[in-house]
């Protein structure tokens, strides 16, 4: 942890470890699927609510652990929820059956929305100035290494030792982590909120999510126009406006209007959730090219994947540090422009070596983008709704990644030149990530406004 010293170290070496284990296990159970089917006597495809459940819980909840966080503490929150994260992992290690694993893997989802938004507030609240963009980039940049060594976690222990063994290595982990924040940390929180909870603003916010997830996430396989998925997605969108319209008139809301109504934070977020879709769809799709279109093997597919994960890693680890000399908005507008020509370039090169390189790019487009969403939009958040923010900003990014796969792996199968077993050709793949480098640069078009807005206003100042 270069840079900081003594229990600034320990922070940033603590918020690290809690936003890595929420991604280790994200990318370690997608890869450990089939052998996990196998061991429970199931399928793949009947057990991908272990990974579905798992994104739910962490998305649903991650705005209500936040205000939690805020009222009551931020370091007690994370560590609950790697308390919490530590048993609910011994818990999956154990499981005998799918259902049993299926409610493991939600449940572990709850720890990971206690953990994910609440560290870096937590991390952001240790630090002023440019010290604090630094401190919050080294924390998702170190988060982001879980999208490196999650697969190779997940493939050791399934094929070397057992699956059920990466749920026990949560454990050690999540005691070092709680074990550093209690020693070194000091607890802080708004001191100014009621320890009351906006009941109806966690229920319309929660519930609102959960329908637009499961109405994203069943889409494709119930049929986009199938009554269950047009009830759910309209169901969402009702109770997240009524949750706009609750908040509005709560005494005591748990998201303040306010914040939706500061322009800059909600463009940033805005613009990061757009070039995140990016990150998503890549990841999908360049699985799906370097498999079913170019034949290379799973390894030799994952060994070039992890150009995307290392770019990603290594850009949002030194994001912090770039805003000591240059806006997160300018910044963000540099790494999306660049992220969708690097995109717009993959599509038409041949040679793996040459691939490998771009893929570099896009990660470090996506990692950069990543990180200084979160950066900029803790400048921006007042401080004793950090943790709120950062719950409200992750939950956009997630959601609006879910959305991109979603809608993406629909227009794939649509066009796809084998329908029998949905295996496309690289012209639609490549058609399609076309059009996304297209999609995404509404973000830095919508950033670069923000800015000349910004620049007139402070002439007219003057």
């Amino acid at each position: 942890m270069i840079g900081f010293r003594g229990r600034e170290r320990s922070l940033v070496a603590a918020g690290s470890l809690a936003v890595l284990l929420v991604q280790m296990n994200w990318f370690a159970l997608n890869l450990m699927l089939p052998v996990i089917a196998g061991d429970l006597g199931t399928t793949p495809v009947r057990l991908q609510w272990v990974v579905s459940g798992y994104l739910l819980s962490l998305g649903t909840l991650m705005m209500v652990a936040g205000r939690l966080a805020d009222q009551r503490g931020r370091r007690t929150v994370v560590v609950i929820g790697l308390g919490w994260f530590a048993v609910v992992s011994v818990f999956c290690g154990i499981a005998q059956s799918p259902v049993w694993l299926v409610i493991g893997c939600v449940a572990l989802g709850i720890g990971a929305a206690m953990m994910l938004p609440v560290a870096v507030a937590l991390t952001a609240a240790g630090f002023e100035g440019g010290l604090q963009a630094r401190a919050v980039g080294t924390v998702l940049g170190f988060g982001a290494l879980g999208t490196v060594i999650g697969p190779f976690v997940g493939g050791m222990f399934a094929e070397h030792v057992s699956w059920r063994g990466v749920f026990f290595l949560n454990v050690p982990l999540c005691v070092i982590t709680a074990g550093l924040l209690l020693r070194h940390v000091p607890e802080n929180r708004d001191e100014s909120a009621p320890r009351s909870l906006d009941t109806p603003g966690v229920f319309t916010v929660a519930a609102g999510l959960v329908c637009v997830m499961l109405g994203v996430g069943q889409g494709e396989a119930w049929g986009w126009a199938s009554a269950p998925t047009v009830t759910l997605l309209m169901a969402g969108l009702v109770l997240l406006t009524a949750f706009c319209l609750v908040e509005r008139r709560a005494k005591d809301p748990l998201l303040d209007p306010a914040l939706l109504r500061h322009v800059p934070f909600t463009v940033v977020t805005a613009a990061g959730a757009v070039f995140n879709v990016v990150l998503f769809v890549v990841s999908v799709l360049s699985a799906l090219y370097l498999q079913q279109v170019r034949g290379l093997s799973p390894v030799h597919a994952g060994l070039i994947f992890l150009a995307l994960s290392g770019g990603n890693a290594s850009a949002s680890y030194w994001a912090g540090r770039l805003t000591e000399r240059r806006r997160p908005e300018v910044l963000m507008v540099f790494g999306a422009v660049t992220g969708s020509v690097a995109l717009l370039v993959l599509t038409f090169i041949q040679p793996l070596w040459l691939y490998t390189m771009v893929l570099f790019v896009v990660g470090a487009s996506t990692g950069l983008n990543w990180a200084l969403t979160n950066v900029a939009t803790q400048a921006y958040a007042p401080p004793q709704q950090r943790a709120t923010a950062s719950g409200m900003v992750l939950t956009c990014l997630i959601l609006a990644g879910a959305i991109g796969v979603a809608v993406t792996v629909t227009i794939v199968k649509a066009v796809s030149s084998n329908a029998a077993t949905a295996a496309p050709d690289a012209h639609v793949l490549n058609t399609v990530l076309r059009g996304t480098a297209g999609l995404v640069l509404l973000g830095p078009l919508s950033l670069t406004a923000l800015l000349v807005t910004e620049r007139f206003r402070s002439r007219d100042d003057v």
